[in-house]
C-alpha cells in the first residue's frame, strides 16, 4: 500500500506563490510517476502536472505552464509544486496522486493513477 500526504496548502493573495509538498510512503518512491491535480467546488478534478519516476520528464495544463512548476526528490520521497503569480480561479483543493505504470499519453487522466492523498485547500484572495 502507498500512502500520500500533501502539504503547503492555505490562504494566500493574489499574485503571491506556495510549494505544495506530497510525502509519499509505503514502497519504493522511485516506482511512481507522480501528478497534480485540483478540484474546485462544483468543476471536475483537472490535471495540472506530472513527473516522471526520476523527475527527467514532466507534463502540465496549457493553461498552467509558466506559472507552476513540478518537480520531486527522490531521496526525500517527496514531490512538490511550485505556484507562482497565482489568481484567484487556483482556488481548489490540490491533490497529488502515484501512477506505477503511465504512460505519458494518460498523464492527464486521473484514472490512470493508482495511489491519491487526500488533498489540501488553496484560497487565493483578489
Amino acid at each position: 500500500q502507498v500512502h500520500l500526504v500533501e502539504s503547503g496548502g492555505g490562504l494566500v493573495q493574489a499574485g503571491g506563490s506556495l510549494r505544495l509538498s506530497c510525502l509519499v510512503s509505503g514502497r519504493t518512491f522511485s516506482s511512481y510517476a507522480v501528478g497534480w491535480f485540483r478540484q474546485a467546488p462544483g468543476k471536475e478534478r483537472e490535471f495540472v502536472a506530472r513527473v516522471s519516476k526520476r523527475g527527467s520528464g514532466t507534463n502540465y495544463a496549457d493553461s498552467l505552464k509558466g506559472r507552476f512548476t513540478i518537480s520531486r526528490d527522490n531521496a526525500k520521497n517527496t514531490a512538490y509544486l511550485q505556484m507562482n503569480s497565482l489568481k484567484p480561479e487556483d482556488t481548489a483543493v490540490y491533490y497529488c496522486a502515484a501512477g506505477e505504470n503511465l504512460r505519458t499519453i494518460d498523464v492527464s487522466n486521473p484514472t490512470n493513477y493508482d495511489y491519491w492523498g487526500q488533498g489540501t485547500q488553496v484560497t487565493v484572495a483578489s
